[in-house]
């Protein structure tokens, strides 16, 4: 099953995206460390195909840091830098260190014209809510831009200067038009699209099952469970309503009311360090 869901202000982004490229020296992409595949717009590839990339493994505090440092591994090359960001712990000096390793060639050949670079230009990409305003805030240390725990709250271009050495344009979030099934359900998981992809008591059944075969003990600790590897995925919501106390007039499961908890303390990190893809499964 593919998902559609591309907004008409998305088509406008992207030509926007590409307007802007020459006023910038290379490309900051954010990336959601929990869903590394997933998070990464595959229509990038073709639009920044000539800039160099920094990528910013966002939310590395909510995700596996053991798969966090695989993935940077897997995609860290000439022309891409991979690191780890904690927005609760801002490090502006190491994000300004990487873009002048990422740029050093380019800076070394203004030197050796005589000329000194200015700051480095970038622009930041990524889709809705992988965090991009809130990296900007913590490594500026001002509100320049606005945040949210919902898709489409960065709107217009925004030039913020960081750093005496690095100045960043700001872009709305981007989402492709078509993704498969699996990328959907990451995405609507990790709150980059709305659930209303498909109704949220499906969206947390499909969650349960995927964590279960992740972890089990995720959810087992959340909601203090044993054994269940042993349960169906309406099973354990069935269990986590009692526990929870998401009971309708009768003592039946309130499936609506359960199904908020699991998708809202997922995406807030209460259940643990989770990554939802692994380097090896593409």
């Amino acid at each position: 099953m593919n998902i559609n869901w591309y907004p008409g202000h998305m088509k406008k982004t992207i030509e926007d995206i590409e307007k802007k490229l020459k006023l910038v020296d290379f490309v900051i992409e954010i990336i959601d460390s929990r869903i590394p595949y997933s998070s990464r717009n595959p229509l990038f590839d073709e639009l920044l195909k000539n800039k160099k990339r920094l990528l910013i493994f966002n939310k590395s505090d909510l995700s596996d840091p053991k798969l966090n440092e695989e993935w940077m591994k897997k995609l860290t090359d000439e022309n891409n830098f991979a690191i780890s960001y904690n927005a609760t712990k801002p490090n502006v000096n190491i994000v300004v260190k990487k873009a002048e390793d990422l740029m050093s060639e380019e800076i070394k050949k203004y030197e050796e014209k005589g000329l000194k670079k200015g700051p480095l230009r970038a622009m930041i990409v990524g889709i809705p809510n992988s965090g991009k305003s809130t990296f900007i805030n913590s490594i500026s240390g001002t509100k320049s831009a606005k945040t949210g725990n919902r898709p489409g709250v960065t709107k217009t271009n925004q030039w913020i200067k960081i750093h005496p050495k690095l100045h960043l344009l700001d872009t709305p979030g981007v989402l492709w038009p078509k993704f498969e099934e699996n990328v959907g359900l990451n995405l609507a998981f990790t709150g980059a699209i709305k659930d209303e992809i498909m109704d949220r008591e499906t969206l947390a059944l499909k969650l349960i099952e995927k964590l279960v075969k992740i972890d089990s003990t995720l959810i087992e600790n959340r909601y203090n469970l044993k054994n269940i590897k042993e349960l169906s995925s309406i099973e354990i919501m069935d269990e986590i309503g009692k526990r929870r106390g998401a009971l309708m007039r009768g003592g039946f499961i309130d499936y609506e009311k359960v199904s908020g908890i699991i998708l809202d303390e997922f995406k807030k990190g209460l259940m643990g360090k989770v990554t939802l893809e692994g380097p090896n499964e593409f």
